[in-house]
């Protein structure tokens, strides 16, 4: 088994997902409906969370346990939101497109202020 595989931390791997999105423990916490002092203390006292507690924090960061537990970085499974995004996203012009992403960047910057 690859030496990588078996070194999988879950801690790891939701900090690394949050802060992607640029989230404080805050913005998860409310994103999953965990209550923050749960999320600090997997942190402070290095406790694994629960199966369904990892479900929660998949749905609040709106990706699946599989995209979660992936060793790659390649997003092989889509969400049903994702997948509804591209299916409306094939229908768009080319002007339509550049709006879009030009509004969800926008979205993006109200976020992070």
């Amino acid at each position: 088994m690859d030496r990588s595989r078996a070194e999988f931390n879950v801690l790891e791997k939701i900090t690394q997902e949050r802060l992607a999105r640029g989230w404080s423990e805050y913005t998860l916490a409310k994103n999953s409906g965990i209550a923050q002092s749960t999320i600090s203390t997997w942190y402070r006292k290095n406790l694994q969370p629960s199966v369904a507690s990892i479900e929660k924090i998949c749905k609040g960061l709106d990706i699946t346990l599989a995209q979660f537990f992936s060793y790659e970085n390649q997003d092989n499974t889509l969400t049903t939101s994702q997948q509804d995004i591209l299916e409306i996203w094939k229908y768009l012009n080319d002007s339509q497109k550049s709006i879009l992403i030009r509004m969800i960047r926008a979205f993006l910057n109200l976020e992070y202020e």
